[in-house]
């Protein structure tokens, strides 16, 4: 299989149903004016790379449900890098009450939201090394905001993505990074902003963590987590 064939598959097992927590924020976020001075109009629509960035950090060992409720709720008292950085912090972790760790991730945000509104003339950094540099941001979360916050080329890496790719055999991997590098090597650079979202949805619903659904899986056929499985029941038999 080469890239564009799974993709394809994927989004045929997914059909037109809800894509991910980040998604929805980065959508639910466009248009309005409100967020950081580089909103911009391209990729997944007219993005507030600000709201992104935060939904991203409050979206660390959280479900996706819970992750969009407090962005909204948050966003609706605070919807400036300016006046979240002026935020009381007890305010703020009752605002995102439900996410993991909120008290602890209360203070993270306050302290990027000071970073870019007085370091950094409110402008969210557009590289992954400047990303990289705020509190709380790691590789997979400045991914994460390249591509759903700026509508760039790249590919965040989370337990879902690094499986799929493994099961697949189109990565043979250990790391996080070792399956961003393999992915960026496999897919087509023009495919690059359509794998988190895609491989994200389809680790829920399909190619889960246990009780994998291979039976409804389009790209069960070329799998190699498949064959091994159906050799092992095979060989039961």
């Amino acid at each position: 299989m080469d890239g564009k064939s799974i993709l394809a598959g994927m989004r045929a097992a997914l059909g037109d149903g809800e894509r991910t927590a980040l998604e929805k924020i980065s959508k639910d976020g466009g248009g309005s004016g409100s967020g950081s001075g580089n909103s911009n109009g391209r990729g997944r629509g007219s993005s507030d790379p600000f709201r992104v960035l935060i939904g991203t950090i409050l979206s660390h060992r959280t479900r996706d449900e819970r992750t969009e409720e407090a962005t909204e709720r948050l966003f609706r008292a605070y919807q400036t890098p300016a006046a979240l950085a002026s935020a009381d912090r007890q305010e703020v972790a009752r605002l995102i009450r439900g996410v993991g760790f909120y008290n602890v991730k209360s203070g993270r945000i306050i302290e990027v939201a000071k970073i870019i509104d007085r370091d950094l003339h409110g402008m969210v950094p557009e590289t992954i090394k400047g990303l990289m540099e705020l509190p709380a941001v790691g590789r997979k979360t400045a991914n994460c905001v390249l591509v759903y916050g700026f509508g760039r080329e790249a590919i965040p890496v989370d337990t879902h993505v690094h499986r799929i790719s493994n099961r697949l055999g189109i990565a043979r991997t250990g790391t996080p990074d070792e399956t961003e590098a393999a992915l960026t090597r496999f897919f087509a650079r023009e495919d690059w902003i359509d794998v988190n979202d895609l491989f994200v949805s389809f680790g829920k619903r399909v190619c889960r963590p246990i009780g994998p659904r291979c039976g409804e899986c389009p790209l069960a056929a070329g799998c190699k987590y498949f064959k091994g499985t159906a050799k092992k029941q095979t060989e039961r038999k």
